[in-house]
């Protein structure tokens, strides 16, 4: 048996003991040491994705862990390995598939949504979304790659060159993740972001935050760019201000990119866009080579992973730190302890 936390309905987790499922062919079981609680698992939480999250669901994609089984046909991986998983399946016959974009494919079975996830003792899931870990990267910090490959994908997506000047509007762990791997390609970043503590933190890491409550936040951008405004700039916010800012940073041609989930429509000056012949780019998710390339940022030091980390809990004590993260500015990245001695935390 297995201690594992599921969501139950909105605003509602427990953690219960579970029947593992032993691995099946091209299948390997794990022990998920770390997983960190995402925005993506508070919008589980306060009932959002509803329609997809089939209660009671186990939540958790953020992860990081060693294998302790592998099902026949397994040849590449050995119990005691240390991995992470791409926490993507996809069916190979849909047009984005077919087209070479599996990571959106338009059946995507996303691993701790769609499917059961990583909050748990043990967990089994297809050999294929394994990725390897070096053995000196310490398993707290390498529950960070999922969300640092989100970032590697985000800047892949904005065509991030060196020298360019980067806005990234919203400071929390994704908007930090992008600023830090846009400034490893060379880019000058500058971050927008309400919470004096993820401003604080920002600057701590080299990074110069703005606040939009007090500061002129285009004003800022046209006299660091020389009036010519950013070339790129990352809406992480998720606010409707957010999108106001992401688009008034951007200079002739410049490219905003898309990353937070907007729960409604927002309206958007597209007389700028028309106007400054701005390109508009969504960014969703990822594919192996930016695991690999997250893997490399977390494992060097270019993202100092240990930094980013808030707070680590006992399984038994993670519905308690969904509510502490709903404050948000306090928090960066809250990480969730599965080792075995999770049950004797718990009760």
């Amino acid at each position: 048996m297995t201690l594992a936390v599921r969501y139950k309905a909105a605003r509602t987790l427990d953690t219960a003991v579970v029947e593992p499922r032993a691995p099946g062919p091209g299948e390997v079981e794990l022990a998920p040491a770390y997983v960190g609680i995402c925005g993506t698992d508070l919008h589980i939480f306060h009932g959002d994705l509803d329609a997809r999250v089939a209660a009671p669901a186990v939540l958790g994609h953020e992860m990081s862990g060693r294998v302790t089984r592998v099902g026949p046909g397994v040849e590449d991986w050995r119990p005691g390995d240390a991995v992470t998983v791409m926490p993507l399946r996809w069916d190979d016959t849909c047009p984005a598939c077919l087209a070479g974009h599996r990571h959106i494919c338009q059946h995507l079975d996303f691993i701790g949504i769609d499917s059961p996830g990583a909050m748990q003792q043990r967990w089994t899931v297809p050999a294929s979304t394994l990725i390897r870990l070096p053995e000196a990267l310490a398993l707290d910090r390498a529950a960070l790659v999922e969300p640092t490959a989100v970032a590697v994908h985000d800047v892949g997506r904005a065509e991030v060159a060196e020298g360019e000047k980067v806005v990234v509007v919203g400071g929390g762990p994704v908007g930090i993740l992008i600023a830090l791997v846009a400034r490893a390609a060379g880019a000058e970043v500058r971050v927008v972001e309400l919470s004096p503590h993820r401003r604080l933190l920002a600057g701590e890491l080299g990074l110069t935050a703005w606040d939009p409550a007090d500061d002129d936040v285009p004003a800022l951008v046209r006299a660091w760019t020389g009036e010519a405004g950013a070339e790129v700039a990352f809406e992480v916010s998720g606010a409707a201000g957010g999108v106001d800012t992401a688009v008034d940073v951007l200079g002739v041609r410049g490219r905003l990119c898309l990353v937070a989930i907007h729960p409604r429509p927002r309206e958007v000056n597209l007389h700028r866009f028309f106007w400054r012949e701005l390109t508009l780019v969504g960014a969703r998710l990822y594919d192996r080579s930016d695991f690999g390339r997250a893997v490399a940022l977390v494992a060097d030091g270019t993202i100092p992973a240990a930094r980013l980390i808030s707070k680590v809990v006992p399984l038994g004590q993670a519905p308690a730190a969904f509510e502490a993260l709903e404050g948000g500015g306090d928090v960066m990245k809250i990480l969730v302890d599965c080792t075995d001695d999770a049950r004797e935390a718990a009760v």
